[in-house]
């Protein structure tokens, strides 16, 4: 939704509804293991995964493809208690994203490793690091943590980066040409996040402005946003 203003739109942050079905994951050689592993979550030894890899790099998403296969809850790791764990278990899976989270509750974890064995269950992590890692002082979770296997979500190649820009157009409804995704290809920051947060502001700034994503439109939002990190070129 627009307002009109002199010259200008000015624009209403309405959300828009981003598609993060299985069929709008992309797989490449990037992420491929970790989709894998996700397919495969009925033979998870320990009965626990986590899915490791930088901001941006799409754990989130991941979590949503297994919760629509699972029926599984999702939870941040900063409200896990152990008063809740039985009932967050009681489908028998259950999904924790940003782990181990700042303020986790160690027993609280430990209640729920040592549940999802012995109801054959599995439980889902999203973290930057893999659990071994984690710093806890419970010597029984993190013997238990060391345990955990974990799947990496690489960088992202230039095939994985191209489809996600292509997607996160379509999930705003924009239509860009292919020379425009390759002009941006070239010039922006090698990360996911970075595509997100570029896409947005090339959407707000289309509104605002009531302009075509042309190359030469492009290049002035890279500029203003201080997202380029590669020599400007001539159109």
């Amino acid at each position: 939704m627009t307002m009109a203003g002199s010259g200008r739109q000015m624009v209403l942050d309405l959300p828009h509804r981003p598609a993060l079905g299985r069929e709008d994951f992309l797989v490449t050689d990037s992420n491929r293991a970790a989709v894998s592993a996700i397919e495969g979550h009925a033979a998870w030894p320990h009965h626990a995964l986590a899915i490791v890899g930088p901001p941006g790099a799409g754990k989130s998403h991941l979590i949503e493809v297994w919760r629509q296969m699972t029926g599984a809850p999702r939870i941040p790791a900063d409200s896990l208690r152990e008063a809740d764990v039985p009932q967050l278990m009681r489908e028998g899976v259950l999904a924790i994203d940003d782990a181990p989270g700042a303020q986790l509750d160690e027993r609280a974890l430990f209640h729920l490793l040592n549940l999802a064995r012995q109801q054959q269950g599995r439980v889902l992590f999203a973290s930057l690091y893999r659990p071994a890692a984690w710093r806890v002082g419970l010597p029984d979770l993190a013997s238990r943590l060391k345990a955990v296997p974990y799947a990496e979500l690489g960088p992202p190649d230039d095939q994985l980066l191209r489809g996600v820009l292509v997607k996160l157009f379509a999930d705003r409804q924009l239509v860009v040409e292919e020379p425009a995704i390759s002009f941006l290809l070239l010039r922006m920051p090698r990360s996911l996040e970075a595509a997100r947060e570029l896409v947005a502001v090339i959407d707000r700034r289309a509104l605002e402005q009531k302009s075509a994503i042309t190359r030469s439109f492009l290049g002035k939002i890279l500029a203003e946003t201080l997202l380029t990190h590669g020599p400007e070129t001539e159109d």
